[in-house]
């Protein structure tokens, strides 16, 4: 079967934070809570993101609440004076989700913009599958994504994430409006970081899946074909030739 359709993954597979998510933090507290320990930061982010997203998921039906409480626990995370940071939190957030809505925020990977030419150059269609709010759109606009890198399938606005086969069954769907020969997901394949979202979301789609490790170390705990995980967009390119 050849490839048609080539989905993405957005964070840490087309775009990464433009500085360290901790760094961008620290900057946005220190005028109002003073400095905190960036690495204090970093964990209490990560702790503040998994307990939201498993108690609020797609956002809790409002991302701005959904942040202020990721903003919120991951301050006081990090020591933050709990009564300075309840007066001042009305300034922070909006002031970080502005900044994690354009460019000031996010930058794309050296290889996104070359890969996804090279993929049209050839024909192919490419979309987005991203567990996302809404700002990925003015994101990918700010960065100069192309116009061709349609549709954009954002959790938010869907109202189903990944690793749920809708999410990517909806991608397919919305390319197929537009064509006369239909797209079958076995003509697709997805392209993101994450083991359970990406890989085991698209698989269970029924579409392929590559598993993007850019860092080259392979998790040993990972078994999946070794030819299915790819350090890099160049490889994806390479598998997508040799089955068109």
């Amino acid at each position: 079967m050849k490839i048609r359709l080539i989905s993405f993954d957005l964070h840490q597979t087309l775009i990464t934070p433009r500085y360290p998510i901790h760094v961008q933090y620290a900057r946005a507290l220190e005028p109002y809570l003073g400095p905190l320990d960036h690495q204090a930061l970093k964990r209490s982010f990560a702790i503040a993101l998994r307990q939201l997203q498993a108690e609020k998921p797609l956002y809790g039906n409002d991302k701005s609440s959904w942040w202020f409480e990721v903003v919120r626990r991951t301050a006081l995370g990090a020591g933050a004076d709990s009564n300075v940071l309840e007066d001042s939190l009305s300034l922070i957030v909006p002031r970080l989700m502005a900044s994690f809505g354009s460019k000031e925020g996010y930058k794309p990977f050296d290889d996104s913009f070359g890969i996804l030419d090279a993929l049209h150059s050839l024909n192919l269609r490419t979309a987005v599958v991203s567990n996302g709010d809404s700002r990925m759109l003015s994101v990918l606009k700010d960065l100069g994504f192309p116009s061709f890198l349609s549709p954009i399938v954002l959790s938010e606005i869907e109202g189903v994430e990944k690793p749920s086969p809708e999410i990517f069954q909806l991608a397919v769907q919305r390319v197929n409006a537009a064509l006369e020969d239909p797209i079958v997901p076995s003509e697709c394949v997805h392209v993101g970081d994450e083991l359970e979202c990406d890989y085991h979301g698209a698989k269970n789609a029924g579409m392929n899946a590559l598993l993007l490790e850019r860092a080259g170390a392979r998790d040993p705990s990972v078994t999946i074909e070794a030819e299915e995980v790819v350090s890099d967009m160049h490889k994806v390119l390479e598998w997508v030739r040799a089955r068109i």
